[in-house]
């Protein structure tokens, strides 16, 4: 018998492109939303010295308790309303795994962060997806139009929202909130460079849970995500989480994270700065039309083919996000602001680029 892998695949994984990231080189990077400055010589030795204590040979510490229990003095919460994941995609993936009982499936606005739907149909959950607004803000009648009894059991939203940037409207939310049968999931990974959260609906809902990540504020490559809500909700979740998933070098560096804070946040600042700036210089050139952004990057549509843009840009080193996906990303892109002499270097080149 001959084998087939479709046969063997389930059909919305076999016929799903999945994620991307493509293999592109560049000397100036500013495609994954990533902080573009580095830990400072001393805090390097700092973290150097404090990953020499780890014990190689020994499992990590299963559940990092001793990290949940400072990130939760860190954000004012008790310890098991805290669950950590390797990424914010592991704890993604985790809620779509767990959350399918009498209510099921998975609601989305769109655009928005493509992981959501592919961990939810990865994971066997249906996916409705609903246009955002003009403005890129929730359409709450659409969206709550799609609901019924047994759906939802999530909600995803990114706010600010990847790729476009914005916040979306404290009301909406949580209007959101209060019809849906299932959970909304409020995704902050974003929310340090806009300076607003939406922390304090946790004491007013139950079914709210707040996701973030370090990834976007300088520790991208520990790979540490975590979510806070109900104690109820994180027990059922733990079930599903495999035992050592934070490594011993991710646990010791986000410690280290949230012990030098202060030096973190001088950076978020700097950037939110370069973002402004760089939200200006796009606005002069006239065949782009650049989106207010409150995340660490830029959102904005071309008046001409983006991916002749795209392959300008990428010849001259410097690696950004196409997003030419029509018909609600045509001819767009994203751009993650960096420092002053990568954001100057972009705007000299898109502001050699004429149409033809």
């Amino acid at each position: 018998m001959t084998m087939k892998i479709r046969d063997l695949v389930e059909k919305n994984i076999f016929e799903q492109s999945g994620y991307v990231t493509p293999e592109v080189a560049g000397e100036i990077k500013m495609d994954a939303n990533e902080n573009p400055f580095a830990l400072s010589e001393p805090l390097k030795r700092i973290l150097r010295e404090r990953m020499r204590g780890i014990d190689f040979n020994r499992y990590p510490e299963a559940g990092a308790i001793e990290l949940r229990e400072k990130f939760a003095r860190y954000f004012g919460v008790k310890k098991n309303m805290i669950m950590l994941g390797n990424g914010s995609d592991e704890l993604i993936q985790i809620l779509c795994m767990t959350m399918k009982g009498k209510i099921k499936g998975v609601l989305v606005p769109v655009p928005t962060f493509s992981m959501y739907k592919i961990i939810a149909v990865n994971t066997g959950n249906t996916v409705v997806e609903v246009p955002l607004d003009r403005k890129f803000d929730l359409d709450v009648k659409s969206m709550t139009g799609r609901m019924r009894k047994d759906f939802p059991a999530l909600i995803f939203l990114s706010s600010p929202n990847s790729p476009t940037g914005n916040l979306f409207s404290s009301s909406r939310i949580e209007a959101l909130i209060r019809k849906t049968p299932g959970i909304v999931v409020i995704d902050e990974a974003y929310a340090r460079f806009s300076g607003q959260s939406q922390m304090a609906l946790l004491k007013k809902y139950k079914n709210l849970i707040f996701l973030n990540t370090l990834s976007k504020l300088g520790m991208a490559s520990i790979r540490v995500g975590f979510l806070i809500g109900n104690p109820e909700i994180i027990a059922q979740l733990d079930k599903v989480r495999l035992p050592y998933n934070i490594n011993s070098l991710s646990q010791v560096a986000a410690r280290f994270f949230l012990d030098y804070d202060k030096e973190f946040s001088k950076q978020t600042k700097e950037i939110a700065q370069r973002r402004n700036e760089l939200y200006r210089g796009l606005k002069e050139i006239k065949w782009i039309t650049a989106y207010p952004s409150q995340a660490n990057f830029i959102f904005f549509s071309c008046a001409f083919d983006s991916n002749r843009i795209y392959n300008r840009i990428i010849a001259e080193g410097i690696v950004v996000k196409n997003l030419n996906v029509p018909p609600l990303m045509r001819n767009c892109m994203r751009i993650t602001a960096g420092n002053k002499k990568e954001n100057d270097a972009l705007l000299k080149v898109l502001k050699k680029i004429t149409p033809e």
